[in-house]
């Protein structure tokens, strides 16, 4: 507990301490969250011959599954501004345990979508958002070395997931070992209680109390200047006007919908709206892709893990080189080259030919996709700021869960009409060159237009003429409402008027 001294003002970020074991339970989370949709690509093989289903239908279980995990990123975020990371977190990994447990009992592939898909994924969303966020509150210096960490959860639950899927698969089969894994996501309520909170009633409480100080100022300066003017219709008015404002504060105290006018924040929107078209479906792919060409089962798993291990050291690293001080000015152009990579890798996964070429794309693969998803939140949050960043996240999340919902029964759907995987690879690849290229493009114009703005502000605030009219705008404004203009002259002669009335009742 803080000592009674410092709950009148905010606490800052302390860039350690506590916040690491904060960085461990966000690793559990978000490692579950992105790698467990991943490694259930293990059952699609079983699962499609068990219930006769095309690619294009297997992939769907994935599909929603990801899509929820995005799309509820606004409910997330209106929990952990409510409630706080700790419960939410706690409360998703019930939910990820009691989805996972109802799918072992499931007899049709539509029980399996909204058992696995809906359930889980929306539990999964309730670890991921708050586990983000959170992070953001305990650390800004460190803030990218804190992230790539957390990140790193992901290649390693998928490592760990992979052959261990494969093994509960051989012993228990799907059934048995949905049953198991939903016992082992559970783990998640233990990472959301390490999520100890920041301050973060103090902070508010404050903000309230300074915010309605502002108002009463206001709202006894307005009564001041407009005494002389109609005094019945006045409160009324304003009290109609605060009403507005205060369902308006509502709204946005939750989802901040002004983001939609910042600049920045809808380049970054529509580069990832159109890269989640292709970032998912070569992972789900990879392992029945191996599978597909006759290499075994557990080799099929390594793939996978050998893009985890990848992955694994990719992330922190990439978070300490976007730490560094000629990366971070600059982070936007990093970024899109992430996903430019990403993409060229993928088209060029056709032209492997063997288990040796898979590897080897696997490796490729394995570090591109570590420097996008390492960068994926720390690229937003240098756009918007910390403030705005919960909202920030949740919008973002359900713009991109209508591509990341359509990406893999695409690439299964050509599989299904092409017989051959190279057009989904090919498809991916394209789809993810063409999000960096845009990226690379309107972060330039943005980065150009930023510094055009900076330079006319400094430019007006050095002008000594433009800040003497400002001065003289304010005085006169002051001189306007201090005296009674000709302006005011009817309101005046009314107001004589009434009173001439009154003492003439008072005199009789």
């Amino acid at each position: 507990m803080p000592p009674p001294a410092n709950l009148g003002r905010a606490p800052g970020p302390p860039d350690g301490g506590w916040g690491w074991a904060v960085v461990f339970g966000a690793f559990i989370s978000i490692g579950f969250a992105y790698a467990f949709p991943k490694g259930l690509a293990i059952f699609f093989k079983e699962i499609q011959d068990f219930f006769g289903t095309s690619y294009s239908e297997i992939a769907w279980v994935s599909s929603i599954m990801l899509a929820t995990t995005y799309g509820a990123g606004p409910i997330s975020s209106i929990l952990v501004n409510r409630y706080g990371s700790r419960p939410v977190v706690i409360f998703g990994g019930l939910l990820c345990g009691i989805g996972m447990v109802s799918a072992a009992f499931c007899t049709s592939i539509l029980q399996l979508y909204i058992c696995v898909g809906f359930i889980t994924g929306f539990g999964l969303a309730l670890n991921l958002q708050p586990s983000v966020i959170i992070i953001g509150k305990y650390f800004l210096k460190r803030r990218p070395i804190a992230n790539g960490l957390a990140m790193a959860g992901s290649p390693v639950m998928l490592c760990t997931l992979a052959p261990l899927n494969q093994f509960l698969f051989d012993n228990f089969g799907w059934r048995g070992s949905f049953l198991i894994l939903g016992a082992i996501l559970l783990n998640c309520c233990v990472a959301g209680a390490l999520f100890r909170p920041i301050g973060a009633a103090t902070v508010s409480v404050k903000t309230q109390v300074t915010e309605e100080e502002k108002d009463a100022l206001k709202a006894e300066v307005t009564k001041d200047a407009m005494e002389m003017s109609s005094p019945t219709k006045v409160p009324v008015e304003a009290k109609t006007e605060e009403g507005g404002k205060d369902c308006c504060e509502k709204i946005n105290q939750y989802l901040d919908f002004s983001l939609f006018k910042h600049r920045g924040f809808l380049i970054y929107l529509i580069g990832n709206v159109l890269m989640f078209l292709g970032f998912f479906a070569p992972i789900v792919f990879l392992a029945p892709y191996a599978k597909h060409i006759g290499i075994d089962e557990y080799s099929a798993a390594f793939l996978l893990s050998i893009l985890a291990i990848v992955d694994m050291v990719a992330r922190p690293t990439t978070g300490i080189i976007a730490n560094s001080k000629w990366v971070r000015p600059r982070i936007q152009y990093f970024f899109s080259f992430s996903i430019t990579f990403n993409g060229a890798c993928h088209l060029l996964c056709p032209l492997a030919s063997g288990y040796t070429g898979l590897v080897v794309y696997s490796v490729f693969f394995g570090l591109a996709f570590g420097m996008v998803c390492a960068m994926l939140f720390e690229t937003l949050m240098d756009l918007v700021g910390a403030t705005r960043f919960t909202s920030a996240v949740g919008l973002v999340t359900i713009a991109e869960c209508c591509t990341i919902l359509l990406g893999p029964p695409i690439g299964g759907t050509l599989i299904d009409t092409f017989g051959d995987y190279k057009y989904m690879f090919i498809k991916c690849g394209a789809v993810m060159v063409l999000a960096g290229t845009f990226l690379f493009i309107m972060n330039y114009y943005n980065y150009r237009m930023l510094a055009k703005e900076e330079k006319e502000r400094k430019a007006k605030e050095e002008d000594p003429k433009s800040v003497r009219t400002e001065n003289e705008g304010k005085n006169n404004w002051n001189k306007e409402t201090a005296q009674d203009g000709p302006e005011l002259e009817p309101l005046r002669e009314e107001q004589e008027g009434l009173k001439k009335e009154v003492n003439g009742t008072n005199e009789v």
